[in-house]
């Protein structure tokens, strides 16, 4: 799998969430809504998710191992890093 492009829209209202990212895969597949959220422990993302009816957050897609997931995590904040500041 080939992370072929990733779009960050940084986000400059107050709150944890920093940014909302769009990755695509292979020039073939693209996932949106991946968020960058400032934690305890610094920047993470959260996959896209939706709630269920018992109230829960679901991923709708994410990867399936650790590595995957670090690997996806550490394109998309070095990509935000990089990205230009945008007033809303």
């Amino acid at each position: 799998m080939n992370i072929t492009d990733v779009r960050v829209r940084k986000i400059t209202k107050e709150g944890k969430m920093k940014a909302v990212v769009s990755v695509t895969i292979d020039n073939e597949f693209v996932v949106h809504d991946i968020k960058v959220i400032e934690g305890e422990k610094g920047l993470f993302i959260a996959m896209p998710s939706r709630k269920s009816a018992d109230g829960e957050y679901r991923d709708i897609a994410h990867p399936i191992n650790t590595d995957t997931r670090d690997s996806l995590q550490k394109l998309i904040l070095e990509a935000y890093e990089n990205a230009e500041d945008v007033e809303e």
